[in-house]
């Protein structure tokens, strides 16, 4: 089916496109920035034990998964997907304000649920703004994206320093703060009217093509890397409560995360040079391979006396854990999913990450109440659970000539 044409004013490029949408990159990844890292110690710091915190952190997962594609498929519709952004985003503002609310175990709950619906479209939705920027007028996506990458790091390093001075209690603060600076950004965003084809998380595109994606090599390896990512649960719940359990400050635990972003952005940097012709299956088994070293070392860190520097080490397995497992699902579809399906395609795996990493959550806490840091050695069982899929895939693969 052709597409329909371009109107006049959709021909015509937005003044400074790049750099709007590098601002709304920006700011649309500090609130990530702040709540992954610091989020569970205002909770702990709120009375809440390990399995409260691990309910409130995974239900909100479970929800996203399907709110998601649901409110992206309405960006499609609607005359400009920015005006959309921008009602999410001040959704998120007054959300999050509940947080200044006296903190009951209800509350938060309800809180979190209702800011996980309206604040996660927001990367799907400016990553589709950017891309339509990339196909009309051939933005340069990667000199846009690199700087939500950026000050993703930037607000660990500052929430760390901040949370040094101030303690937990301003989180919701910070956080709140950091959506208003988004909502303003996202005031300037280009419009550039309704798209020609639907976003990568429609729900209608799921639906119609999802049925042509069951093939044994392609739910192999959604379910493979959905396991691997899904193995990170426990990190990020509740590694900044062990380091603060064991003295480390709030600043250093913002370096720590800081770390592994940049350990992150450094595979992707260098991704093409190191891996260039190695096959996907071989990228995915090195990224499995790091998940479980991650996890077998990560409790031994301290008891061995290998102090912080053991930690920031450690923190550098990001690069293969979780890097390597975004560009190889990628470097899959790219090389065995049709272009009409690849919509269908990101849309299973974003489901599958989302649900396995909710699922690791829910269960983690239990896990941390019962075995503090131990429980990483329970990652490294889900680890190889997503490395025999791996295994699996790599047997049903599709014969090349």
């Amino acid at each position: 089916m052709s597409l329909p044409p371009l109107s006049p004013e959709q021909q015509i490029r937005p003044r400074h496109f790049e750099l709007r949408m590098a601002a709304i990159f920006f700011t649309l990844l500090i609130p990530n920035g702040i709540y992954i890292p610091y989020f569970p110690l205002w909770l702990t710091e709120n009375g809440f034990g390990p399995e409260e915190v691990a309910v409130i952190l995974s239900a909100p997962m479970f929800l996203r998964v399907v709110t998601t594609p649901f409110l992206t498929a309405m960006a499609d519709r609607a005359r400009d997907r920015a005006n959309v952004y921008v009602a999410l985003v001040a959704a998120s503002v007054l959300v999050s304000a509940g947080y200044f609310l006296k903190p009951t175990y209800v509350l938060v709950l309800a809180v979190s649920l209702a800011l996980a619906v309206v604040w996660t479209p927001h990367s799907p939705i400016g990553d589709s703004i950017a891309l339509s920027g990339v196909r009309r007028y051939g933005a340069n996506y990667t000199g846009m994206r690199i700087w939500g990458s950026i000050s993703f790091l930037c607000a660990n390093l500052a929430g760390g320093f901040i949370l040094a001075h101030t303690g937990a209690q301003s989180v919701p603060l910070i956080v709140f703060l950091s959506f208003c600076a988004a909502l303003i950004a996202g005031l300037f965003a280009p419009r550039l009217g309704p798209p020609r084809r639907a976003s990568p998380l429609s729900a209608t595109d799921m639906q119609a093509s999802g049925p042509k994606l069951l093939n044994a090599y392609f739910l192999y390896f959604a379910a493979g890397t959905g396991i691997l990512i899904g193995s990170h649960g426990f990190l990020y719940g509740f590694v900044s409560i062990y380091w603060k359990s064991i003295g480390i400050g709030d600043s250093t635990i913002g370096l720590l995360w800081a770390w592994g972003v940049a350990a992150e952005i450094g595979m992707f940097l260098f991704f093409n040079r190191l891996f260039a012709s190695s096959t996907v299956v071989k990228v995915m088994v090195l990224a499995g391979v790091g998940a479980v070293v991650r996890w077998l070392i990560f409790p031994l860190i301290w008891p061995l006396g290998l102090g912080i520097g053991g930690f920031f080490a450690v923190q550098t397995l990001h690069a293969l854990s979780t890097a390597l497992i975004l560009i190889g699902l990628q470097k899959m579809i790219a090389e065995t999913v049709a272009e009409e399906q690849t919509g269908a395609a990101q849309g299973i795996a974003y489901f599958t990450n989302g649900f396995c990493t909710a699922a690791v959550t829910l269960v983690s806490g239990p896990i941390y109440d019962r075995f503090g840091v131990d429980g990483f050695f329970a990652m490294i069982a889900v680890a190889l659970v997503g490395l025999a899929c791996i295994g699996l895939a790599a047997r049903s693969a599709p014969k090349r000539s």
